[in-house]
C-alpha cells in the first residue's frame, strides 16, 4: 500500500525521534545495595527468557510518558565496565551504533554535553537529521557502582523530559550487572505521529514481552507503542555490549568489531529488530563514523 506524502512525513519525524532515542523522564536514583537486591530478585527471569541471555526487559505507559528498563548480566569486570562508560566520547562509539543515529559529538565543558543528529534507516546529510541535546553527567562513580546520567529537555513533536540512566555493579570477579533506563514525556504531535506509525511503516512489527498465546502454542509479542520501546531498548543494550566486546582490541581494530558486533546481536532476534542486509548496515555506518572522526 502506498502511504500519502503527509503520514510519511510524519512517520520519518517520529522515526527520528523515537526509534533513534526514546529516553527518559526522571527515574528514581538508586543506590548499589538497591541495584544488588533487584538483581537477586530477577534471579529466575535472568535463567528463564525469550532472550536466550541473562537479560531482563520490561516497559510501561503511563499517560503522556513511556518507560523502558533493561538489566543485564555481563561477562565483563566492573572496572572495565566502569572505564568504558563514563566517558562521553565513549558513549557517542556506543550511540552510532543504532540505524537511526547518524552522528555523535561530545563536548568535555561544562556542563558536560553530547550532540546526537537522529534521522532516517539510511545514509543522508546531516543537515536533514535533527539534533538532539543533551547534558551528560557521572553522577557517581565508585569501587562498587556507577551511575551516568544524560537529559534533554525538549525534542521535535511536543516530546520532552527525555533522560536516559545507566547504573552498574559488580556481582563477581568477571561479571557485572547493567542496568539502563530510559523514558520521555510526549504530547498531541507526538502521539499522533507515533498512530501514524503504527498504523502505517510500523503496523506489523512487534516487542518481545510475550502477551499471549496462539492456539498452535507460538507466542504473541507486545504490538504498538510498547513493543516500539521494547525495540529500541534492545537495540541501545545491544549497542552497549557491542561495545564492551570490543573494548579490549587495538584501537584501530574497534570500530569494525562493533559494528559487526551489533548487527550480528540485532539478526539473533531478527523477528522484532531485522531492518536491512549486513552490507547494507556495515556499509553505511562506516560512511557514519568516518564523517563523526572528522567533524
Amino acid at each position: 500500500m502506498r502511504i500519502p506524502s503527509l503520514a510519511r512525513a510524519i512517520a520519518a519525524a517520529f522515526f527520528a525521534v523515537t526509534l533513534s532515542l526514546s529516553l527518559p523522564s526522571p527515574v528514581v536514583a538508586q543506590d548499589a545495595a538497591t541495584l544488588k537486591a533487584r538483581t537477586t530478585s530477577l534471579q529466575d527471569k535472568f535463567v528463564n527468557n525469550q532472550f536466550g541471555r541473562p537479560l531482563v526487559l520490561e516497559s510501561k505507559e503511563n499517560s503522556g510518558d513511556l518507560k523502558g528498563d533493561v538489566y543485564a548480566i555481563v561477562d565483563h569486570s566492573y572496572a572495565t565496565v566502569q572505564q568504558a562508560l563514563v566517558s562521553p566520547e565513549h558513549w557517542c562509539d556506543i550511540l552510532i551504533l543504532h540505524l537511526n543515529v547518524k552522528r555523535c559529538k561530545a563536548s568535555s565543558g561544562t556542563p558536560k554535553t553530547i550532540a546526537l543528529n537522529v534521522g532516517r534507516k539510511f545514509d543522508q546529510p546531516i543537515e536533514d537529521a535533527y539534533q538532539l541535546n543533551f547534558n551528560y553527567r557521572v553522577a557517581t562513580s565508585t569501587a562498587d557502582y556507577l551511575q551516568v546520567l544524560l537529559s534533554a529537555d525538549e525534542g521535535p513533536l511536543s516530546t520532552k523530559n527525555y533522560r536516559i540512566q545507566v547504573e552498574a555493579v559488580p556481582i563477581e570477579a568477571k561479571r557485572t550487572v547493567i542496568h539502563m533506563s530510559y523514558a520521555y514525556g510526549y504530547g498531541f504531535a507526538a502521539k499522533m505521529a507515533t498512530q501514524t506509525y503504527l498504523s502505517t511503516l510500523g503496523s506489523a512489527k512487534v516487542g518481545f514481552t510475550v502477551v499471549d498465546k496462539k492456539p498452535d502454542g507460538k507466542p504473541v509479542y507486545q504490538a504498538g507503542v510498547l513493543g516500539l520501546l521494547e525495540r529500541n531498548t534492545m537495540r541501545y543494550y545491544l549497542a552497549i555490549d557491542a561495545y564492551l566486546s570490543a573494548y579490549a582490541l587495538p584501537a584501530a581494530e574497534q570500530p569494525e568489531k562493533r559494528i559487526r558486533e551489533w548487527y550480528a546481536s540485532t539478526e539473533r532476534y531478527a523477528q522484532q529488530l531485522h531492518e536491512m542486509d549486513e552490507a547494507e548496515y556495515l556499509d553505511m555506518k562506516r560512511k557514519e563514523m568516518r564523517r563523526q572522526r572528522e567533524s
